[in-house]
């Protein structure tokens, strides 16, 4: 499977995964406590100057932005469709700050890094017995792991697509895409069975 992240130096590889998930928490909850534009405008240049800071060539950061973005676009369109235009800005440019400082820490954070600090943080719930840490640890992980795949897998179904000279529509493509995903999910699920990775509560 491929991975999101990429090696560097930058200033978000230096920060721990435990600051950056919490930056990007209270950033979530300060876009979404403001309405003002000019304050959203400059999260949005932040985050972009972030984004880009973390070392990836400018069309491969793009490349990686663009399935996100088209639907982030959705969405505002879908709230200029219901909402005064003021009110489709502000979600447009919130929606955009958060996905590109996520994008900046799951380019900087490997998958090993994400499943320890959220198994550390579940540990306190496991001892409730609410959940059980490390399986929830290897959830976020296999998550991780798998958005750069079905990201793979679209572009392959498109490029298919694109040789047969068939209209790209969007039932031919989510219907194999989803079809693959369950495959794969189903293979990985026993794949981790088969080693004893996840524990079974009787």
């Amino acid at each position: 499977m491929q991975s999101l992240f990429v090696e560097g130096s930058s200033a978000m590889h230096r920060l721990s995964a435990r600051a950056k998930l919490i930056v990007l928490a209270l950033l979530g909850i300060l876009l979404f406590a403001t309405t003002n534009v000019a304050l959203l405008a400059a999260a949005v240049a932040a985050t972009a100057a972030v984004y880009l800071s973390i070392g990836l060539p400018l069309r491969a950061a793009l490349t990686r932005l663009r399935p996100v973005f088209l639907t982030i676009v959705i969405v505002a369109l879908f709230s200029l469709a219901f909402n005064p235009w003021h009110e489709a800005v502000i979600a447009l440019l919130r929606l955009t700050a958060l996905m590109l400082f996520a994008a900046s820490v799951t380019a900087t954070t490997s998958v090993t890094q994400f499943m320890d600090e959220i198994t550390l943080q579940a540990r306190p719930l496991e001892r409730l017995g609410l959940l059980r840490a490390d399986d929830v640890g290897l959830a976020v992980g296999l998550v991780v792991r798998f958005v750069p795949e079905i990201l793979s897998r679209y572009h392959a179904i498109r490029e298919a697509h694109a040789a047969r000279g068939i209209k790209l529509r969007p039932t031919t493509v989510l219907v194999p895409l989803i079809i693959l995903t369950l495959k794969d999910a189903d293979n990985i699920a026993a794949a981790i069975d088969a080693r004893g990775i996840r524990r079974h509560v009787n």
